[in-house]
């Protein structure tokens, strides 16, 4: 197969993963976002009975903007829900907020995936830019170097997304069982939220093998440029 068509296949596929990803954590959560949990816990309350059980009880629970932008800010140790996860009480809402408090959890044990993650933040943020635009220089002035250069900032993105792997799966997990323990979900309910859980975790698998792909597709032109 020809290298230049191979490349753009391997851009569609990419393309096709993240879409198919996206739909199914749209499609899950909005099932369970319209299935309400009988305890009548919200997200917000669920996430305190979390953090508090943990000895976190100097985390805030903070209502953020945005659809799914829920997030853990280790900088100042706040769990930061969208609003209709912090408000609503549906099973999805309990899930999701469980998952946050995961990460809380990991912070206050220093698990080395979070700290690793952490850490390569802003060399990532770099690399993000450095490397779409050393690949553009590089190809317009066949400069193999410079193209390598911006391999090497896709390949620390790709690696990032591999260390985010075990921290969104230890999250989830540490979610699961936090709800587990504290009776936040009934048992039928319970499986419900595990699989809005799988769902989100699939967006990052995702993400992973998007980033994987760009670098074979990268070393494919680097290759072809050479030849």
């Amino acid at each position: 197969m020809d290298i230049e068509i191979l490349s753009y296949l391997l851009i569609i596929i990419a393309v096709i993963i993240s879409l198919l990803s996206r739909w199914y954590i749209n499609h899950t959560y909005k099932k369970y976002a319209n299935m309400y949990c009988e305890n009548g816990v919200n997200g917000a309350e669920a996430a305190r009975r979390i953090l508090n059980k943990n000895g976190l009880e100097n985390s805030k629970v903070n209502s953020v903007g945005g659809f799914l932008t829920d997030h853990y800010n280790p900088a100042d140790k706040t769990v930061n829900l969208s609003e209709k996860i912090y408000t609503e009480k549906s099973i999805a809402s309990v899930a999701i907020a469980a998952h946050e408090c995961g990460h809380a959890i990991q912070d206050k044990d220093g698990y080395f995936f979070l700290r690793a993650r952490h850490a390569m933040v802003p060399v990532t943020n770099i690399a993000s830019y450095a490397g779409y635009l050393a690949i553009v220089i590089g190809v317009a002035a066949s400069l193999f170097n410079i193209i390598m250069i911006g391999i090497a900032c896709e390949i620390v993105i790709f690696l990032f997304q591999v260390v985010t792997l075990p921290v969104e799966f230890n999250a989830s997990r540490r979610g699961l069982n936090q709800i587990k323990e504290l009776g936040l979900l009934g048992e039928a309910e319970y499986k419900g939220g595990r699989k809005v859980l799988i769902a989100a975790a699939l967006t990052y698998v995702a993400a992973a093998t998007a980033a994987l792909l760009q670098v074979l597709r990268l070393i494919l032109i680097f290759a072809r440029r050479r030849d």
